[in-house]
């Protein structure tokens, strides 16, 4: 059982009042709190050794390099990677999908077709979808049921030896479904396929193993488990990695220039162009040690129970509909009540406290698979507490209330 009282405390933010009232944030899916641990890493960085990094003989450069190359090291582990130059440092989810679709622009031709879910992120759409409209390539999708799982009938016979890319959320951010994700990347490489699947949710609940998943590619935020916004890793492998031409060009990411022709640099630098996120680099590393320390094991057993308390109070709401209703879920519920528009529900709990997310959660498709405009999202974290659940719940039955 985790000591969640204790684990608060590493948590300054949620000692805060929002309307006069203790904060109880339940948007997780859209950030996670950041600890004091990873605050102060992120204060030593600029009060102590702020430098920039791989260029520089004097000490403060050195020491920058150091922390910023075993942050590196430290999120290879985690991730169980071969190999360290496998982990690409970028900006979050968002760059590290596109790095890959520019990449394979040139990999890929007319004819070709490229697979995506029902269930994706905007993120892991627009990207795939302007792939297409430069190559010619057909996107495909896999369909989803009433359930919130996708169709995996349909995925075979979307399969073919036209198949060149497979790309796939590894949880639903809206509706908290965990895919079959080893099923996917399995079965796409019988057709020769790649695959990149979208950790971005994945990663504050579970331990990816990307050597064990036989994953191509692996994208995630360091700000969904604790760490600063503005920070991410792509896995490649690294034959993949040696295939795709650099995204940016810049310094760093060079091995000799001249006005006649460049080299680039060997990985990780030929994808890391110019001078990266420093500070956010080394306190993704502190903020995996973070949750390591606490535990995936623990943390998927709390949040569970968090999940299956709040799912029942929740329907015990006359009119409430979950959207999502499969077993294989993580701590996410998105649901609306009878007629009332999510955005009213949201605004009036906002008023007592209560964070959630209110909208389409940039996953439209879903939305309008369902005809809805949108949900009401909880989504709760280890540092969450079955009294936030019951306080949430009571200013849903107020807000339906006062809104009937």
């Amino acid at each position: 059982m985790l000591d969640v009282a204790t684990i608060r405390k590493d948590f300054p933010i949620l000692s805060r009042k929002v309307n006069g009232k203790p904060l109880v944030y339940l948007d997780n899916a859209a950030t996670s709190q950041t600890p004091q641990q990873v605050i102060d890493v992120i204060v030593d960085y600029y009060s102590i050794y702020n430098a920039n990094i791989h260029r520089g003989v004097h000490t403060l450069s050195q020491e920058a390099t150091d922390k910023y190359e075993e942050a590196r090291h430290k999120i290879q582990a985690h991730f169980n990677a071969e190999k360290a130059h496998e982990i690409i440092f970028t900006s979050g989810t968002t760059h590290s999908i596109n790095l890959v679709a520019n990449g394979f622009a040139s990999l890929i031709q007319k004819g070709d077709e490229v697979i995506v879910s029902a269930l994706e992120h905007h993120s892991n759409i627009v990207p795939w979808q302007m792939l297409c409209e430069k190559t010619g390539a057909t996107l495909k999708v896999i369909p989803m049921n009433e359930e919130g799982e996708l169709v995996m009938s349909d995925y075979d016979n979307l399969l073919s030896n036209k198949t060149k890319l497979v790309f796939v959320n590894h949880i639903s951010n809206a509706l908290g479904t965990i895919n079959p994700i080893e099923e996917i990347i399995k079965k796409a490489h019988h057709v020769g396929a790649a695959v990149l699947v979208d950790g971005a949710q994945a990663c504050p609940h579970i331990k990816p193993d990307v050597q064990k998943l036989d994953v191509d590619f692996y994208v995630v935020s360091a700000h969904k488990m604790c760490g600063p916004t503005g920070v991410g890793m792509l896995y490649g492998k690294e034959t993949w990695l040696n295939k795709l031409p650099p995204y940016q060009g810049g310094g760093e990411m060079i091995a000799e220039v001249t006005f006649e022709e460049t080299t680039y640099a060997d990985l990780p630098h030929k994808f890391e162009a110019g001078t990266p996120n420093i500070c956010g680099g080394i306190a993704f590393g502190a903020a995996i040690d973070y949750m390591n320390s606490i535990g995936f094991d623990n943390i998927a057993t709390y949040e569970n129970e968090l999940l299956d308390y709040a799912t029942k109070k929740l329907l015990e709401i006359d009119g409430l509909r979950i959207y999502g209703n499969t077993k294989n879920k993580t701590s996410v519920i998105s649901f609306n009540v009878g007629n009332i528009h999510p955005y009213d529900i949201g605004s009036i709990v906002d008023k007592l406290g209560i964070a959630v997310r209110t909208g389409h959660h940039c996953a439209q498709p879903i939305m309008d698979y369902y005809k809805i405009p949108g949900t009401v999202r909880a989504s709760f974290a280890f540092y969450n507490t079955f009294k936030e659940v019951d306080t949430f719940v009571d200013a849903v039955k107020r807000a339906v209330q006062m809104l009937s």
